[in-house]
């Protein structure tokens, strides 16, 4: 693996075997707080940042799968009984749960600020003295379904639905859900000052276990011969609906690309996180990295993959 800027860790596995790991050393965060200069191993967590969003879909997946919580297509005010001012009006109560799954609700949304400013919309809902009143009354921009729009807030609102069909704070039916089928005893999942987990942004995984989430995907769910997320709710997951500002394919919470002539399905995060899954060669991708906010991010993960293609 030649070095790549910002480079922190990768992990290949195809077919069950290791077939590229990679660490390396340099200055790291965990959101805001800086962790320093870090020797990154086998056993270090690292953010995930927006990766944790794909992972809250899968969990949205097999919370659905158990009949916990509302399907795609119901209304989405219907669950947050709690606002009946906003879910009297009419735009509002078109809002579906595909519309946030798609992140396409239509409501005024800005995340392209940085992360350390209150302008961002994501730091915004976090200071709210309520997150989920937050994202749903910002103003009305289009109608739902129109456009892809990155939205925190959109996550936030699918964490909410799974905490309250299944009765679990988001954190606590992930581990019993996912994590613990999968094997993956250490887990972080930070919380905001409200102390409710970050659907959005707050996983700390390692990249080893990262890449287990991939295998799982690969393999519509399954793992090591048990049921743990449904197979159609998957195949589902990866299909594209809408297209991203920058031309890639957008299903539920999971992106569709094309690096190195490869088809990919991705979880991307700030700072050059990274989980691909690779169908065609059976190739489960994990990269982390330290870049965060910077416009130029994207490169240093696109080049680990290509690099993990070839492998």
């Amino acid at each position: 693996m030649r070095e790549l800027e910002g480079l922190h860790a990768v992990v290949a596995i195809r077919g069950g075997k290791t077939v590229l790991e990679h660490y390396g050393e340099g200055e790291d965060r965990s959101w805001n707080r800086s962790l320093g200069v870090v020797r990154f191993g086998p056993d270090t967590l690292h953010d995930l940042r927006s990766v944790t969003k794909s992972v809250t879909a899968l969990l949205y997946g097999i919370a659905l799968g158990e009949g916990r919580v509302p399907a795609p297509e119901e209304p989405l005010m219907r669950y947050f009984p709690q606002y009946p001012d906003l879910a009297a009006e009419p735009d509002r109560a078109r809002l579906t749960v595909e519309h946030a799954l798609t992140m396409s609700l239509g409501l005024e949304w800005r995340e392209d600020i940085p992360y350390d400013s209150p302008a961002n919309a994501e730091i915004a809902m976090e200071l709210a003295a309520d997150r989920y009143r937050y994202v749903l009354e910002r103003p009305v921009a289009e109608p739902p379904g129109t456009r892809w729009s990155y939205s925190g807030g959109a996550t936030a609102l699918l964490g909410k639905l799974i905490a309250d069909g299944t009765g679990q704070p988001l954190e606590r039916y992930g581990r019993t859900a996912l994590f613990d089928p999968l094997g993956i005893e250490t887990v972080e999942w930070m919380a905001g000052t409200d102390g409710v987990a970050s659907a959005a942004s707050g996983l700390r995984l390692t990249p080893r276990d990262l890449a287990r989430i991939g295998e799982l995907v690969l393999a519509e769910g399954e793992w090591d011969g048990r049921r743990v997320v449904p197979a159609e709710w998957i195949r589902t997951m990866v299909q594209p609906r809408l297209r991203t500002d920058w031309g890639a394919g957008y299903g539920f919470h999971w992106y569709l690309e094309t690096i190195a002539g490869q088809r990919m399905v991705l979880a991307a995060g700030n700072g050059g996180q990274r989980l691909a899954v690779v169908p065609e060669l059976g190739l489960a991708v994990a990269v982390t990295a330290g870049n965060y906010d910077d416009p130029e991010q994207w490169r240093t993960p696109v080049a680990a993959l290509e690099q993990a293609v070839l492998a």
